[in-house]
Formats: structure tokens, C-alpha cells, sequence
């Protein structure tokens, strides 16, 4: 029987491109998404059908959504190979403003909690199989603090963290923890950026290099590498001088998207 991956927000962007990269390597899918019948149709279109592919709706801000999607691909094709956590949402912040409190907490539940809840249910199993591999999906922005974006840099950074802890935890068991941190990805989730985008990746390649990276079961990868330098130098960079670069530089309040 052909391996088996689990992906959350896989109606767009990275995880849609992820599921059809998958798809092509001849894996099985089970993808999750809020917007259940745009994947159901986008699945259709690529000859997806129920024998390869298991389509759940589910909000990964819901833990019992998430906890039902997985007990449903467990009784149907059994624990999976591979599981990534990629669903996120992007919005700028001004903590000036009171109700902006509640877009961080938002920001948190998706983009921290919905990955915590999309690994919870397939760790024990993994474990008890002695094999498998957890996914998460940072950016770039995890590695320093950026004006503008306090919700979102928390949430990737905790991301970041969360699968480092994860990764000793679990590599006694044999279950492996790959983070990737993607640069700029054509999606919808960068599309509405009015700054450059340096190093502007399509999602097809974002995908053909993370699908590598998981199938070496990297520790981290920054893709597109050119952002690797730009993070490289970004996270060494002293306080001073960092606070200097940032603090010349304009941001705006984004409009909240889902990646």
C-alpha cells in the first residue's frame, strides 16, 4: 500500500501545493481545510478520488475538528507517514489599539495551537509504530521580532520552538520533527503584501524542494535558501543594529488571510 500523508490547510497556497507534490510521488492524501468544497472540487480536477484521497473539513482552532479529522484517517487508512502542519493566517497588529488583543489571540490559536492540535493525535501512535514524521510550518519571520507583525512572529517563533522540544522528545521513538520556514511563496497569503518580496518563490518549487527536505527528515530548512542567508544574518545580527534597521523602515496594518 502506498504511503500516506495528513496536511491541514491543503484548499490553497503551500499545503494545496504540497498535496498535488504529494499526489505525484503516488503517496495517499488526507487533507484537511475550513473551505471543504473547494478542495473536494480541486481534488476532483486532479483525478483525486476517494481511493487516494480523504477530504475533512475542520477549523485547526478547533482541537476536537482537528482530533475527529485524525480518527478519521487513522480507521480508514491507518496512522500516517507523514503529517504537516501548515495551516496559518498572516495579519498585522498594533497592540495600541485594544481590540487588537483579540487578532493576537487569534493569531496564536491558529497558527501555534492548530499545529499543536494537528500533531497531539498521531504522536502516540507514531510512537508506538516506531516510525513517522511531524511537520511544521514556520517562516522566515520566526527568527527576529519585525514591527508590525508581533502576533505573527510570536506565533512562528513558539512554532519554531514547540517542534525543537517536539524533536528531542520524540527521536528516541524513531519519529523524526522537520521544520521548514518558507521565505516569500506566491500565495494568497502574500499576494496583498504592498513591500518587496525578495526571492519570490512559486509554490510548485516551495514544494518539490520541501518535499526533499521531509523525505531527508531535516532538522530545519529555510526555503527558498537565499532567505536562509537573509535569516542567517538576521538572527546574528546585534540588538543594536537590528532595532537601527527595523525601526527606519514603514509597516502597515495588514488584512487577516489564510494561508
Amino acid at each position: 500500500m502506498s504511503r500516506l500523508v495528513f496536511i491541514t490547510g491543503a484548499s490553497s497556497g503551500i499545503g494545496q501545493a504540497l498535496a498535488l507534490r504529494y499526489a505525484r510521488a503516488g503517496w495517499r492524501l488526507a487533507l484537511v481545510a475550513r473551505r471543504v468544497v473547494a478542495l473536494q472540487e480541486w481534488a476532483h480536477a486532479h483525478g483525486l478520488e476517494s481511493d487516494r484521497c480523504l477530504v475533512r473539513a475542520a477549523d485547526v482552532r478547533d482541537a476536537l475538528q482537528l482530533r475527529q479529522a485524525a480518527q478519521a484517517c487513522i480507521a480508514q487508512w491507518g496512522v500516517p507517514d507523514v503529517v504537516i502542519a501548515n495551516a496559518g493566517v498572516s495579519v498585522g497588529i498594533d497592540l495600541h489599539h485594544e481590540e487588537d488583543l483579540d487578532v493576537l489571540k487569534d493569531l496564536i490559536d491558529t497558527n501555534l495551537m492548530g499545529l499543536a492540535a494537528t500533531f497531539q493525535p498521531f504522536i502516540a501512535p507514531m510512537k508506538q509504530r516506531g516510525s513517522g514524521t511531524l511537520v511544521g510550518v514556520a517562516s522566515v519571520a520566526s527568527v527576529r521580532g519585525l514591527p508590525g507583525h508581533a502576533g505573527y512572529c510570536a506565533a512562528k517563533g513558539a512554532v519554531v520552538q514547540l517542534c525543537e522540544t517536539l524533536r528531542g522528545e520524540l527521536k528516541p521513538y524513531g519519529v523524526a520533527v522537520v521544520t521548514l520556514a518558507p521565505g516569500y511563496i506566491d500565495t494568497p497569503l502574500t499576494r496583498g503584501n504592498d513591500y518587496p518580496m525578495p526571492f519570490l518563490m512559486e509554490p510548485e518549487t516551495f514544494a518539490d524542494k520541501a518535499f526533499a527536505a521531509i523525505e531527508a527528515r531535516v532538522r530545519w530548512r529555510v526555503i527558498p535558501w537565499q532567505m536562509g542567508v537573509v535569516a542567517t544574518v538576521m538572527k546574528f545580527m546585534p540588538r543594536w543594529l537590528f532595532d537601527a534597521v527595523v525601526g527606519a523602515q514603514r509597516h502597515r496594518k495588514k488584512r487577516r488571510r489564510q494561508s
